[in-house]
């Protein structure tokens, strides 16, 4: 078991161009690989009610599964436990999953009923940083999730902290938010999925201000999955109740995306800072 400590950003449509010119990452990608993965739950749906993700990935002839729990976090940023394994072939290793379902709350009946219900494929890229108080794994991934005959796109960027201060991950984001087109992502991809199964995206309750930003950040999710334009009404209403307790940066977050291109820098960083000071 490990534990993942990673920020996660939605990109705009030239995000990607946009991040490969950036000077921390011109000096090329250490990697790249197609990644395709199958994700499992039970026909209920009780791993994601969960917030539990089971998924087989392919990488080339590799095949490894990994088990995530629910973590914990907000603003883009999440920490939780991590079981990875190899496995022979394309069938779920359900021996290996037993041993650890009682550390996730999984209950043993619900191994038998595992099916596959959506899939990812998408190209990675990443590059290794050596930072003053870290050092940060950058991966942008770019394809699509696919579930019930839908799809949509994947185009988002994950920094992993590897070893030393978590503060790096944010330090390294306001950074690269200086001229990409970005901001933080709450949704997985295991939970879009689960989204575009059903057809159906739910909002947490705001309750307090993390809360609030969570909301905010699944329903700008939820939108750029659906193009439906409730979502960021919602949005806008979840940044509006930020701005009447006194956050500055949600009052115009808030007003940015009333424009029809407000997912720009400004967006990014003032997102982020926001983000940064809510989830410490």
């Amino acid at each position: 078991m490990s534990h993942e400590i990673e920020l996660k950003l939605a990109l705009a449509d030239t995000g990607p161009e946009r991040l490969l010119r950036h000077p921390l990452l011109r000096a090329g990608v250490d990697d790249a690989e197609r990644l395709t993965n199958t994700y499992y739950d039970t026909p209920e749906g009780e791993l994601e009610a969960a917030r539990v993700a089971l998924r087989l990935r392919r990488y080339g002839e590799r095949r490894v599964q990994t088990l995530k729990s629910s973590g914990e976090g907000a603003g883009g940023y999440s920490r939780r436990r991590e079981w990875e394994w190899p496995v022979q072939g394309d069938t779920l290793d359900r021996e290996g999953l037993a041993e650890l379902a009682p550390q996730v709350g999984l209950a043993t009946d619900a191994i038998a009923r595992l099916e596959p219900r959506f899939a990812t494929d998408f190209e990675r890229r990443t590059w290794r940083l050596e930072l003053a108080q870290a050092s940060v794994e950058v991966a942008l991934d770019q394809g699509e999730i696919r579930a019930a005959g839908r799809h949509v796109p994947i185009r988002e960027l994950e920094l992993e902290l590897k070893d030393g201060d978590p503060q790096a991950l944010w330090t390294l984001a306001i950074a690269l938010a200086e001229s990409v087109p970005l901001r933080p992502a709450d949704a997985s991809k295991a939970a879009r999925g689960a989204a575009l199964l059903t057809g159906h995206w739910s909002l947490p309750q705001g309750d307090s201000p993390s809360a609030w930003l969570h909301r905010a950040l699944l329903a700008l999710d939820a939108y750029g999955d659906t193009g439906d334009d409730g979502w960021r009404v919602e949005a806008r209403e979840a940044f509006g109740r930020l701005a009447s307790s006194g956050e500055d940066e949600a009052r115009r977050l808030a007003a940015l995306l009333g424009e029809s291109d407000w997912l720009g820098v400004e967006f990014g960083r003032l997102a982020l800072r926001l983000a940064q000071r809510l989830t410490l």
